[in-house]
Order: structure tokens, then C-alpha cells, then sequence
């Protein structure tokens, strides 16, 4: 049997292809199985929890992991599995919700730059700057000379932290139309997930076919070499979580991080 081909060579967007989500089947499994991908899952997570420790020893470098996605797309739930591998204490995770009236006095990407890791970090962003060329053009909260012109201001953005240290991965959770139809009912069901549904989802679903759109621009002109985006299949959580652990582990591995030569300390150091 032909070994099922590699998740972050699979999923990731070329630079200079172009994005059709619609094309794409968001319940692929790419050749894998639950039973196996549960498992495979816990291994990668393993390998996660050791590079973590050593970026964090090394304190040289950092990673920014991107999450986005539309509404039930499974961001939250991928922090939740996936992530903690993480030790908190190196994992900041920033979640940007509508810009405060600060934040809208700055340029956009503002509030995004303060909240980048330090060396040593691993940040997640629930959501990210990404929000201003999705919902921001999505709305018409900008002319489309303003919003347009944010793929290479991003793009330019993205290479000064890439050449500043820190390695960024990008998430684009895929799911479709009838998979965020059963996600929200669910939400409504279950008194102990109500509290995540709103009205305002229905009013955003109608918008669906405009983010499609949205998204397929924005993957398509800011998936870098440096930065690039990897497309998730999302309709099975189950891949979902191996998908992302493997290629996080698999690009934190490239960078080899390492402990720190280890201090001049007496050979025979008795501690009392």
C-alpha cells in the first residue's frame, strides 16, 4: 500500500497559486484513518512538548501560529487539543475580537505587532490581521483601495518578523457550508454550548459565498516561502488536530533548537 503523502507538502498553498475553497473537499483525510490519526496525534504532541522546551532553553527564537477560519470552524477547539502540548508559560495565546476605539486610531496592524512572541515563545493568534481584508472588506468597513492594499502590507509585515527570528505558521481551518450548519444547531441544543451561539452567526452565514471569496483572495496573495498558509480540512476534528500537529512539529523541527551548553559547574557538587 503507497505511503499516504506528506500533510505539509499536501495542504500547503504554493506561492503564486490560487485558492478556490469550493474546489477543495473539507472532510479529506488524506489517506488517514481515526483509529491511526488519534494515536499518530499523541506522538506529534509528544514531539511538540519537547521542541517547546528547548526553543524555550534556547530563548533565540520564536514561532506565531496563525489560526483563522470561518464561524465553527474549529479554532478554539484546535488550541484546545493541539496546544497543549504547550507549557503556558511560553504559549501566549491573543484573540482579536473588533478593534477598541484605540486600536482604531493606529494603523491595523498595530495592536497586531505588541502581541507577536518574544524569543523563546510560541504565540497563537485566534484570529489575527488577517480579520482586516475577511471581515473588513466583507462589511465594506473600507474602501476597497484600503483593503486591498493590506495583502502587501502584510506580506511586508510578515518578512520583518520572519527575518527578525520568528518562524510563522499559518492555519486556514476549512469546513463547509453543511458541517457549520450542524456545528451551530449543536451550539443551540446543548445548554452547555449555548452560550457560543448568537443570532449575529445567522446574519454572518448569509454572508457565506462573500468570505469564500474573501478568503480565496487573501490565501492566494499572502502564502509565502517565508510565510506560507496550509490548508486544513476541518469537517473531522480528528484530522484536523493530526493535520496541525504535524506540521507545527514538523517546522519547529527544522529549526533545531537546543539547549544551552550546559554551565562550568564542579564535577562533584554535592547539594545538602
Amino acid at each position: 500500500m503507497a505511503r499516504p503523502p506528506a500533510l505539509r507538502d499536501a495542504l500547503r498553498v504554493e506561492p503564486g497559486s490560487r485558492v478556490h475553497l469550493e474546489r477543495l473537499d473539507a472532510g479529506a483525510t488524506h489517506g488517514r484513518d481515526k483509529a491511526s490519526a488519534v494515536a499518530a496525534t499523541v506522538r506529534e504532541m509528544e514531539r511538540l512538548r519537547s521542541l517547546q522546551d528547548r526553543l524555550w532553553a534556547e530563548a533565540k527564537r520564536s514561532v506565531l501560529v496563525v489560526l483563522q477560519g470561518i464561524d465553527a470552524a474549529g479554532k478554539d477547539g484546535t488550541i484546545a487539543k493541539v496546544m497543549e502540548a504547550f507549557n503556558p508559560q511560553g504559549c501566549p495565546v491573543s484573540s482579536f475580537k473588533v478593534p477598541t476605539p484605540e486600536e482604531l486610531g493606529h494603523d491595523f496592524l498595530w495592536r497586531i505587532h505588541k502581541r507577536t512572541p518574544r524569543a523563546g515563545e510560541i504565540g497563537i493568534f485566534n484570529r489575527s490581521h488577517y480579520e482586516d481584508v475577511f471581515v473588513v472588506r466583507v462589511h465594506d468597513l473600507v474602501p476597497r483601495k484600503v483593503w486591498s492594499a493590506r495583502y502587501g502590507q502584510i506580506n511586508a509585515f510578515e518578512e520583518t518578523l520572519t527575518r527578525s527570528g520568528t518562524t510563522i505558521v499559518k492555519f486556514f481551518l476549512s469546513i463547509d457550508r453543511d458541517e457549520q450548519r450542524q456545528r451551530f444547531q449543536e451550539r443551540y441544543d446543548d445548554p452547555k454550548k449555548r452560550w457560543k451561539f448568537s443570532l449575529g452567526d445567522l446574519e454572518e452565514r448569509k454572508r457565506w459565498d462573500d468570505y469564500q471569496a474573501a478568503f480565496d483572495e487573501a490565501l492566494s496573495k499572502t502564502s509565502t516561502a517565508t510565510a506560507p498558509w496550509y490548508v486544513i480540512p476541518a469537517n473531522r476534528n480528528w484530522f484536523r488536530n493530526l493535520a496541525v500537529a504535524t506540521i507545527l512539529a514538523d517546522t519547529m523541527a527544522e529549526l533545531k533548537p537546543a539547549y544551552p551548553p550546559e554551565p562550568d559547574l564542579p564535577a562533584d557538587l554535592v547539594i545538602e
